[in-house]
């Protein structure tokens, strides 16, 4: 008589195909290293086959073993979405949620958003984790995240996507800049701007630049900086100008005049703020719920 492999001894297999390492392996199973190793080995017996090569300086899965590894992750994310399929129509956001959010939103987003989920979902246990777009999706994709907050146009491939509300992108100048005069920036006014920027990574880069209708900034850029809180002290020494979100005005520009902002004379000076989430998980409804909750704190935010 055969049987099916213990859900318990797939988990054992990808957390060590993780860390590659039966000790560390162990400890994040919380269970010891002679337990987690003999769960290996009876899933071995089970199938039949080697799935990995121990040596006494590294573990190695084999061509097997990593073909297992691929397919038991998908098995164990359709199990724990069993579970909460049958939490959420229980109890709505209840439980662990681990949402991971881009930099140039989580700062100005969260601070608003965070307060109405604990009233009014006192339950809910929220993990969060700041990152770019691509490691985001990437832990979306494998499921070491329930859902992810990003800025559109962006290609984010095979998943649902609710779009929570539209964010303005405005140009950042010294008061005595030239372009500080205009009342609205078309792109041709930002032809000879020295441009300050995010560096590569950042979708708020690509965005930008698409808002100014640039295909490069080569000819254009001084400097790349890692976050907004970088760029606006350059703008404010007078080595150029920058673009930031209107979301982020009320936390990042000085309160003493000497920065001033102006729209944008384009139809593609906004970025759409969305919460995206596997297609395949059962949590839909929650993530709908949760989105409704993170739309009505942007839109406070846009309202200050």
């Amino acid at each position: 008589m055969s049987y099916l492999p213990n859900p318990r001894h797939l988990r054992y297999l990808c957390v060590l195909a993780d860390t590659l390492h039966f000790g560390r392996a162990a400890a994040q199973c919380a269970v010891t290293q002679s337990t987690l190793s003999a769960g290996i080995q009876e899933l071995e017996t089970q199938l039949g086959a080697s799935l990995v090569e121990r040596t006494k300086r590294r573990v190695v899965l084999t061509p097997l073993g990593h073909e297992i590894v691929a397919r038991a992750q998908r098995v164990l994310r359709e199990t724990e979405d069993l579970v909460e399929l049958a939490r959420s129509h229980q109890e709505p956001l209840v439980g662990e949620l681990k949402l991971g959010v881009i930099p140039t939103i989580g700062p100005y987003l969260l601070p608003r958003a965070l307060p109405r989920l604990q009233a009014g979902y006192p339950k809910l246990r929220l993990y969060l984790r700041e990152e770019q777009t691509v490691p985001l999706l990437e832990q979306l994709a494998d499921g070491r995240l329930d859902a992810v907050v990003l800025a559109l146009p962006y290609d984010v491939g095979e998943v649902a996507t609710m779009v929570l509300g539209r964010d303005e992108l405005v140009l950042v100048c010294p008061a005595d800049h030239p372009l500080a005069a205009k009342d609205r920036v078309a792109p041709t006014d930002l032809a000879e701007a020295k441009l300050l920027l995010l560096e590569d990574g950042h979708c708020l880069r690509s965005q930008s630049l698409r808002a100014c209708q640039l295909s490069s900034a080569e000819r254009h850029e001084v400097f790349q900086g890692t976050s907004l809180r970088t760029l606006v002290p350059m703008v404010g020494n007078g080595l150029g100008v920058t673009l930031l979100p209107r979301m982020a005005l009320e936390a990042e520009l000085p309160r003493d005049g000497r920065l001033v902002t102006r729209p944008l004379a384009t139809p593609t000076g906004a970025r759409e703020i969305a919460l995206a989430w596997r297609r395949t998980s059962a949590r839909d409804r929650e993530f709908r719920l949760l989105g409704k909750e993170l739309a009505a704190a942007l839109a406070g935010a846009e309202s200050t």
